[in-house]
């Protein structure tokens, strides 16, 4: 229908879905709801989703990348290296270097690429340290689409993911609506048309948070999910071991109606 009869989506868990939840605990997500878009509710409509939470960008290198060019789709996004640069001390160039050589080799083999780099963490209490490197991170892959043709979906740009509504209380992953937004960013890079906008204001907030409030959800996202990862992290562990992808293969999509604004069944969960 948009000239996308075939689309791959390649990544982590935002690209997986989480935390958009599903009724059923699996995770929907931006890359879903954009395959829904482009698929027109048409049965020969092909999607698969490789992505799995907690993916470092080699692994995604070499182990989802070959995948994408075997099956060929018409399309590919690719979101990649977050997990990589939020770690003391990662080399954001070196990762750069790394994601490069993947668009390279998916453009070589005349894939289209829609990338999409990081968003402005500046919102989020404590996780806004990784504004800088995530600042950095952006000016390199900005660089990488215009050498190789690639499209990008700018979320730092994106003003309602400025909102903390907009985030999941792990403060990593984004809300159901945030994802829903995403999906409409990402059709509109396309040049896909669109009823609906990405853009819109969030509904005024009734109460104000007040700092207290603030500093207690802090210690209890600490407790909750920065020392659980930290644990991750010095065992080597990964909150993906022992899952597989929900769509490994190209597969027809069931439509559903990706315009629709979550209710409150979709709250987000982490895993």
């Amino acid at each position: 229908m948009y000239g996308f009869d075939s689309y791959v989506a390649l990544g982590d868990s935002f690209t997986e879905g989480l935390n958009d939840a599903l009724p059923d605990g699996s995770f929907r997500g931006w890359a879903d709801r954009l395959a829904e878009i482009l698929a027109g509710g048409r049965s020969d409509f092909r999607y698969a989703n490789l992505a799995l939470r907690g993916k470092m960008l080699d692994e995604i290198v070499d182990e989802q990348l070959p995948i994408a060019l075997e099956l060929k789709p018409d399309l590919v996004t690719l979101c990649a290296g977050g997990n990589d640069i939020i770690v003391p001390g990662a080399d954001v160039d070196a990762v750069t270097e790394r994601l490069e050589e993947a668009v390279a080799k998916l453009r070589e083999a005349g894939i289209p690429v829609l990338m999409v780099n990081g968003p402005d963490t500046k919102v989020l209490s404590v996780m806004s340290v990784l504004r800088g490197k995530v600042a950095i991170y952006n000016t390199h892959l900005w660089a990488i689409a215009e050498r190789h043709g690639a499209r990008m979906v700018d979320l730092w740009a994106m003003t309602p993911l400025h909102d903390r509504r907009a985030w999941s209380d792990d403060r990593l992953h984004f809300s159901p609506e945030a994802h829903r937004r995403i999906a409409l960013k990402s059709a509109e890079v396309l040049g896909i048309p669109l009823d609906g906008d990405w853009r819109e204001p969030w509904p005024e907030e009734v109460l104000p948070s007040r700092w207290i409030d603030s500093r207690r959800s802090d210690l209890t996202w600490t407790k909750v999910h920065l020392l659980p990862w930290i644990r991750r992290q010095l065992k080597g562990e990964s909150m993906g071991d022992g899952l597989s992808p929900k769509r490994p293969q190209l597969a027809p999509l069931v439509p559903m109606d990706v315009l629709e604004v979550p209710d409150s069944t979709q709250q987000q969960q982490a895993s």
